[in-house]
């Protein structure tokens, strides 16, 4: 009995033996083929490779070598997010269960040219109403004044019916989406449509439609057009900062096609690229820029779009609590 069961035990252990010289390593845990995954994902999708002039097969050079066999889950996911890092897009992201990569240069080293403090205690002064998203209020008799924080808040018709309708009488009015970082671009056309004077072209559009790095779709054209109740097409300042991106900086896009808007502030952020996704075999998701945006004269705004009037907030003026960029605006209006 003895001598058969050490006969077992020496052939279960040759059979694990068997198993780890016969059986490759799970692909899909093997740090080689999740960056060749990754890298060709990128490779064929992403959309912003000529306009950035970034040499992909380059960044694949530099990159492939630190691969190692051994590495651990978080090295992996930290060597990924830096080669990602080199395509300076917002809209690119590695999603992990214990992380997600981003890249925040867009407004990271530029002035904050916002300050919510500020607005609350020296021009709300607890006179604001809330309506749906929308902080709104009178900065005197004949200016409104109305703060959209984030376009994932949803808008409601009636809401921004409400608000309008209040602001009829004034003789102008500030739209304030600084420190708007974005969300659904189904707000846009909604918001925008109630300060058209007529039927007007936005902005122009690609898709990425081939592995090529400049295989794209024909350009497609975006219209913005009256609809609603309430249509406020008395002069309107746009308050902007790098902070503004992503559906924000396609606000700002689609507001510049009316001749009543002015844009006073700082560059918005960039983000003009509508995210795609794709599944390494890890598990992991990438995410990635996947088309381009043009004002009608060609700008491409994945870089942000510039104001109409560029103002800094002076840090002498918030001290003595006022908002450089709004006190431009009521100067302008």
């Amino acid at each position: 009995m003895y001598v058969y069961k050490s006969l077992l035990l020496a052939a279960a252990l040759l059979f694990t033996s068997c198993e780890v010289l016969l059986f490759e390593k799970d692909p899909e845990s093997d740090p080689y083929h999740n960056f060749e995954a990754l890298w060709k994902e990128v490779d064929e999708g992403y959309s912003f490779f000529s306009l950035k002039q970034i040499n992909w097969d380059s960044i694949y050079q530099v990159y492939r070598p630190q691969v190692q066999a051994d590495m651990g889950s978080e090295e992996l996911f930290n060597l990924f997010s830096d080669m990602l890092y080199t395509l300076r897009d917002g809209h690119v992201n590695l999603i992990s269960p214990f992380n997600f990569s981003r890249n925040w240069e867009w407004y990271l080293g530029y002035p904050a040219n916002f300050d919510a403090d500020l607005l609350e205690r020296e021009y709300w002064k607890d006179e604001q109403w809330y309506t749906g998203p929308f902080v709104h209020t009178f900065l005197d008799s004949t200016v409104g004044y109305i703060r959209y924080a984030s376009f994932s808040n949803t808008i409601g018709a009636s809401q921004l019916d409400f608000v309008l309708d209040r602001f009829k009488d004034t003789r102008g009015l500030i739209i304030d989406v600084r420190d708007n970082g974005g969300g659904s671009t189904s707000n846009i056309d909604l918001f925008a449509s109630r300060f058209a004077d007529e039927k007007r072209l936005a902005f122009t559009y690609v898709v990425k439609t081939g592995p090529g790095h400049d295989d794209f779709s024909e350009p497609a054209l975006s219209y913005i057009e009256p609809d609603g109740v309430q249509q406020y097409t008395k002069p309107v300042v746009l308050l902007t900062n790098r902070s503004c991106y992503s559906a924000t900086n396609t606000f700002v896009a689609t507001m510049k096609a009316f001749p009543h808007v002015t844009v006073i502030g700082d560059w918005t952020g960039g983000g003009g690229g509508i995210p795609s996704s794709g599944e390494l075999p890890n598990g992991w998701i990438v995410r990635y820029s996947a088309t381009q945006t043009f004002l009608p004269d060609g700008f491409n705004i994945e870089g942000g779009i510039p104001p109409d009037i560029r103002v800094d907030m002076a840090e002498e003026d918030r001290l003595n609590g006022k908002d450089t960029i709004l006190e431009r605006a009521l100067d302008f209006l």
